[in-house]
């Protein structure tokens, strides 16, 4: 037998999530009901406008089902109810945004040597925020009652994934051109 390929893999991103939110993220309109909610507060049916105004044309009950799989994976919740003449509405929001872009088939080439400039400073972040929160870390895997090696580098990474958002959000971060 001969081999015909053999790539060695490298891991060079970390994904963090759980099963819900894969889950959740795996479907087309609520990826975009993500988007949509993104610094909005929206209500079932202007959910559905804007997402007909896209050409996505699906019964409110539908998006109701979106919304409720999304809420269930923590990925969107209620912020605001109004009574409206003896009902209820409800107005949906999400402390998630989604970039959901592809990367250019060069950005491994092209971005290698700012990649490693980044790590070797972030390696010292890291390993700050490690020490400072050993204890919390430990405490909260012991009481999960977790057998999972990487639990310790998923709360790293959400840490670190939660302090970016704080800066592009508070920065309204973006490259100038």
């Amino acid at each position: 037998m001969s081999t015909l390929l053999q790539k060695e893999i490298k891991i060079n991103k970390t994904l963090a999530t759980n099963i819900e939110q894969a889950k959740a993220l795996d479907d087309y309109a609520r990826m975009r009901i993500l988007q949509i909610l993104y610094h909005k507060q929206l209500s079932t049916e202007q959910i559905v406008e804007e997402l007909h105004k896209e050409g996505y044309k699906k019964a409110t009950t539908t998006i109701r089902h979106h919304l409720d799989v999304l809420k269930e994976a923590g990925l969107v919740e209620i912020v605001k109810m109004e009574e409206i003449r003896g009902a209820v509405l409800k107005y949906y929001g999400t402390t998630v945004k989604v970039l959901g872009h592809k990367l250019p088939p060069n950005f491994e080439n092209e971005f290698s040597k700012t990649i490693i400039d980044a790590s070797v400073k972030l390696e010292k972040v890291i390993k700050n925020i490690a020490q400072n929160t050993s204890s919390k870390m430990k405490k909260k895997n012991s009481s999960k009652n977790t057998t999972e090696s990487n639990y310790e580098e998923y709360l790293l990474v959400e840490i670190m994934n939660r302090a970016m958002t704080k800066v592009f959000e508070e920065n309204n971060f973006a490259i100038q051109k």
